[in-house]
C-alpha cells in the first residue's frame, strides 16, 4: 500500500508557488501604487487647482519640486476665499496624506475607509515621490495604470474628430 505525504511535503506547483507570491506582492503599498501619477510644479495656483478638481477624479494635487513632495493639495484646501493666484501648495498638507511604499496594504486601505480619503501619496523616507494609491469608489481595491489610462481615453475622446 502506498503511503501519501503529509500536504506540507507533497511537491508544490509553479501555479501554487506563483499565487503565493503574488499574495506577498500585494500586500505592500508599493505594489498596489500608481508609479507614475500626475504632478504640477510648485508654481501651481489655487484657480488651477480649482480647474482640476472640475474633474470628479480628481481627488488630490501633489505638487513636487526636485523630486519631492511639498504637498497633497484637497479640493476643500482652495476653497473660496483663498484668492486664485495664491500658490496651491501653500493650502496643502502631508499630513495624514502620504504612505510608506513598505506599509501593510490592508491596514492603509482600512486607515483610508476610516479617514474617508481615497488617494494618498506613496512617498520614501527622504519624501521622494515614489507614486499614488488610489483607493477605487466600491473601496474593494485599488485603482491599476490600465485603469487610469482607459478612463483617460474615455474621456479624451468623447466623440468624432473632425474638422468642425
Amino acid at each position: 500500500m502506498a503511503r501519501t505525504q503529509p500536504a506540507s511535503q507533497h511537491p508544490r506547483t509553479d501555479q501554487e508557488r506563483a499565487g503565493d507570491i503574488a499574495a506577498t506582492q500585494r500586500s505592500s503599498v508599493a505594489t498596489a501604487m500608481l508609479p507614475s501619477p500626475k504632478i504640477m510644479r510648485t508654481d501651481f495656483t489655487v484657480g488651477q487647482a480649482r480647474a482640476a478638481f472640475a474633474d470628479d477624479h480628481m481627488h488630490a494635487v501633489l505638487i513636487v519640486a526636485e523630486g519631492l513632495l511639498r504637498a497633497v493639495v484637497h479640493r476643500e484646501d482652495v476653497h473660496e476665499p483663498a484668492p486664485a493666484e495664491q500658490l496651491a501648495w501653500r493650502l496643502g498638507a502631508l499630513r495624514d496624506r502620504i504612505v510608506s511604499p513598505d506599509e501593510d496594504l490592508e491596514a492603509v486601505r482600512t486607515r483610508m475607509l476610516d479617514a474617508g480619503v481615497r488617494r494618498l501619496a506613496v512617498v520614501d523616507e527622504g519624501g521622494r515621490l515614489l507614486g499614488l494609491l488610489c483607493l477605487k469608489r466600491s473601496h474593494r481595491g485599488f485603482c491599476s495604470a490600465a485603469d487610469v489610462a482607459a478612463r483617460a481615453r474615455a474621456t479624451t475622446c468623447s466623440g468624432p474628430i473632425g474638422d468642425d
